[in-house]
């Protein structure tokens, strides 16, 4: 079986902005992806490709082996666009049925059932649109992606105007689905959201991937923090594998252990470090 996605030297140029320069990333099955970068990386171009709004100046995206932007590519892909908007004079109900003739599904109203329960709406299928909060919508929202029961999911922002319960309710089900064999290409801004869900990152700065990886393996080494009688006392360049061995010398040396701790870099440490700085 294909990879869910699969971007091969991608390039993009629009008049003589160079906005891709030569991606290449594979989203494997069941697999989530965070995809992390200031505003003007090359993030929505990326995506956009990958949905066949684009079209590449060089290189390639497949979705589940098929051509981006072909029907077999669109009938195995979710989409969920950071600005959206439906009906204000829709029900929640509506919405998913216009997107079910919209997609050719034939789920009909099971499905529309199982996807308002899914983002916690079950109560709000009657509900209109212009009724909702912002929370509300963007949960509709990523019922409607999941029309289908797409095999990629390509999510732009999804937790961006939920509260914490929201982003929790969001997060939840995005490990459901990837447990399901659904994969998932999460674009967003809030790192912690990322760190917590996301099987890996790939961050994107001037249309290149700068880094990629477990967000264990971007975490970086600070040193271990050593508390003792004598107070706290910082060993730089130490690891994990060393807080045993500190203990014990410190111990051997007549001193009163209290606490030690493993310090690591965040996510936010490692993009800003791998961005310069640059901010959106």
């Amino acid at each position: 079986m294909p990879p869910a996605l699969t971007v091969r030297g991608l390039e993009k140029r629009f008049g003589s902005v160079q906005a891709l320069r030569g991606v290449d990333l594979e989203v494997a099955e069941g697999e989530l992806v965070g995809l992390l970068g200031p505003n003007g990386a090359g993030k929505s171009t990326l995506v956009k490709i990958a949905v066949g709004l684009v079209r590449p100046t060089a290189g390639s995206v497949e979705v589940a082996g098929a051509r981006a932007g072909s029907r077999d590519a669109r009938a195995a892909l979710g989409y969920l666009a950071e600005l959206f908007r439906f009906p204000g004079w829709y029900t929640a109900d509506e919405v998913l049925e216009l997107h079910q003739r919209l997609a050719g599904s034939h789920g009909g109203e099971a499905e529309r059932k199982r996807l308002l329960e899914l983002v916690a709406l079950a109560d709000a299928a009657t509900r209109r649109v212009d009724g909702m909060s912002k929370g509300m919508q963007q949960r509709l929202g990523v019922a409607q992606a999941l029309i289908g029961e797409p095999r990629v999911l390509l999510l732009d922002e999804p937790t961006s105007a939920l509260d914490p319960v929201g982003r929790r309710t969001v997060r939840l089900l995005l490990e459901q689905l990837r447990d399901r064999g659904v994969s998932v290409l999460l674009n967003s801004h809030l790192l912690s959201e990322i760190e917590l869900v996301c099987d890996r990152v790939a961050i994107l700065l001037d249309g290149a991937f700068v880094a990629a990886g477990t967000p264990a393996e971007l975490s970086q080494p600070r040193g271990i923090e050593l508390e003792t009688d004598e107070g706290v006392r910082l060993i730089e360049g130490a690891t994990r594998e060393d807080a045993p061995r500190l203990v014990a010398e410190a111990v051997a040396a007549g001193r009163r252990v209290y606490g030690v701790r493993v310090l690591t870099s965040t996510l936010e440490d490692t993009y800003l470090e791998a961005v310069g700085g640059e901010t959106d």
